[in-house]
């Protein structure tokens, strides 16, 4: 597919971040922020459970959950096993929702409009074929 092909289907596609559930969040903020030099978008989440949105460099993102006394250990069952979702851009998060939903897609989490550090954002969920969680993710 050429760079810049426009998705006629949802509005402003492309991908927003993807999540990773840390094991070490000390080691995982070296590794992104003083090792790859990704800077902070927006730091929110609770005092027990930080989530921090780390932009790449090209305007992509990562977005970091500290790991908490519930923080399951690494399967070694899944290589992937820290990811936790993929989040693609959309320009109108509502329209896209409906998109899978009418495609027969189950939505895990209805649009709803969150701050997220200063960050104002429209986000939805869904399950995927293979039951992994994708994110629909409008910035305002």
């Amino acid at each position: 597919m050429p760079v810049g092909t426009q998705n006629t289907k949802i509005p402003g596609c492309g991908t927003h971040h993807v999540a990773v559930q840390t094991r070490d969040w000390q080691a995982s903020l070296r590794l992104y922020q003083d090792v790859m030099g990704m800077t902070t978008v927006a730091e929110f989440g609770t005092p027990e459970r930080k989530i921090m949105l780390l932009d790449t460099g090209d305007g992509s993102h990562m977005e970091l959950f500290q790991p908490t006394h519930e923080t399951p250990e690494a399967n070694s069952a899944s290589p992937n096993d820290p990811l936790t979702h993929v989040a693609f851009a959309t320009t109108d998060a509502r329209a896209a929702i409906e998109q899978v939903r009418q495609a027969g897609y189950e939505v895990t989490v209805e649009p709803k409009e969150v701050n997220l550090g200063g960050l104002e954002v429209t986000v939805a969920f869904f399950k995927g074929p293979c039951g992994e969680i994708l994110e629909f993710f409008q910035t305002h």
